[in-house]
């Protein structure tokens, strides 16, 4: 048993903890003290089924020895060494590894790799490249970012600036220049979709109206996540990431995929990119880059972005940017390690061979009280429960507690319960899921 047990729970008073509640959570605090294979420990002692992969990231499941071995080892030879006009070998090994694996294959080349500590490190890096290339190529007038309604990009001024989730933005200062396209949720069209929905794509012309009010000149770059995840599970329209895509082509306009939580095989392929077909210039990846054992992120770069700043004198530094820990020693063994789960195990594109069950199962929700739309795709699930009167959000809150206190973790934002499991779960685990979910959903009022 951990040592941290029921009637042994550390002071709570110092730690203030993100995105949280702190008050209510320190007066009925929830505790997690070990992790293996596809469950938690609670500080009482209890199994919780990891229906979240830890926070979108945790694909090979918990407790990987390999990985932890791999960071032990990378500690004792070289704990740092810093990427600012040094090197050391296993960054350089890292990033030929995921080169070969970059989103989109070969042809798309998307295979320079710039390494970050976060996924909001990885889209503040993105939008500051896409400003630089279009400077770097005479476009210099480009200085406006194209973000999306209820898109998440994490809590950089970048990142919040180009999101569009209401409470994200409005404590903070905001960069100037950046407008948003329509978010593509529809409950009145589209409602308990499988996989991408019907009706929508048209709402990527949006992009066609804002060219036309600022001019394209004025537009650097377009961000959008390919599936919105922590607004709660959007699947993209049928033809929607095409036109985008068109749009951008037509425009000179730079597009980018925030893949944080996509990558790595949430959807049954190694990337987003490979699931829809469709390629952008940039992709932001953090999450399961290292199985989240160890703080890392990466931008996959078009080779022909990256050639464009190489243009100058070789002693001359082409992009002011980067991390003390960008490239970490330990980060990139954690990396190096996950990579070789992922294909020892086939878990890039396992989630499609278990599609089917998972559909299957989380629309069997359907019909439980307060359920007005279930939306899946790949290993990912969002279940929407109607809002209760003046206290949005409340009743998705109870159900996550309830889960909690019953042995499963899930995740919670405004009134969405977004699923996403280790890529390791097994059927019987979904069915678990499931009775937990289904049984707290019809105790919650």
């Amino acid at each position: 048993m951990n040592a941290y047990v029921e009637g042994n729970t550390p002071a709570l008073d110092s730690f203030w903890m993100p995105f949280t509640a702190n008050r209510q959570f320190k007066a009925a605090p929830r505790l997690l003290v070990a992790a293996q294979g596809m469950y938690y420990r609670s500080a009482d002692d209890r199994q919780v089924l990891d229906g979240t992969a830890g926070l979108w990231c945790v694909n090979a499941g918990h407790g990987r020895r390999a990985i932890a071995e791999a960071v032990g080892r990378q500690l004792a030879e070289l704990d740092f060494a810093p990427s600012l006009q040094m090197g050391h070998p296993i960054a350089f090994e890292f990033a030929e590894r995921l080169a070969a694996m970059a989103p989109g294959g070969p042809d798309a080349g998307l295979d320079r790799i710039f390494f970050t500590n976060s996924g909001s490190e990885s889209v503040d890096t993105a939008l500051k490249i896409a400003f630089a290339y279009q400077r770097a190529i005479g476009q210099g007038t480009r200085t406006r970012l194209i973000g999306r309604e209820r898109g998440y990009h994490g809590v950089g001024f970048g990142g919040i600036s180009v999101g569009g989730m209401v409470n994200n933005r409005r404590m903070f200062p905001l960069l100037p220049g950046v407008d948003h396209l329509r978010h593509t949720h529809d409950l009145t069209r589209n409602a308990f979709s499988r996989g991408q929905p019907a009706h929508g794509a048209e709402l990527a012309d949006d992009l066609e109206a804002l060219v036309t009010l600022h001019g394209a000149e004025t537009i650097a770059a377009v961000i959008v996540e390919p599936v919105a995840g922590s607004t709660g599970v959007l699947p993209p329209p049928v033809g929607y990431l095409e036109r985008l895509r068109s749009i951008c082509d037509r425009h000179g306009i730079l597009l980018i995929f925030d893949e944080v939580i996509t990558g790595f095989g949430r959807l049954g392929s190694p990337f987003a990119v490979d699931h829809f077909g469709v390629r952008p210039d940039l992709t932001t990846t953090a999450k399961g880059l290292t199985n989240g054992a160890f703080p890392m992120g990466a931008v996959f770069a078009r080779r022909s972005i990256y050639d464009a700043f190489m243009d100058g004198p070789e002693s001359q530094i082409d992009l002011f940017h980067g991390y003390t820990y960008s490239g970490h020693p330990a980060a990139c063994a954690a990396g190096l390690a996950t990579l070789d789960i992922y294909k020892a195990e086939g878990l890039l594109t396992r989630a499609a061979d278990l599609s089917a069950v998972w559909v299957d199962a989380m629309h069997a929700l359907r019909g439980l009280p307060h359920v007005i739309d279930i939306r899946t795709i790949g290993l990912v699930a969002a279940i929407e429960l109607a809002p209760r009167a003046g206290a949005p959000g409340s009743r998705a809150y109870e159900a996550f507690v309830d889960c909690f206190e019953n042995g499963l973790l899930v995740r919670v934002t405004g009134d969405t319960i977004a699923l996403s499991p280790p890529l390791i779960i097994e059927p019987a685990q979904i069915d678990e899921l499931v009775s937990v979910l289904s049984a707290a959903l019809k105790r919650v009022q």
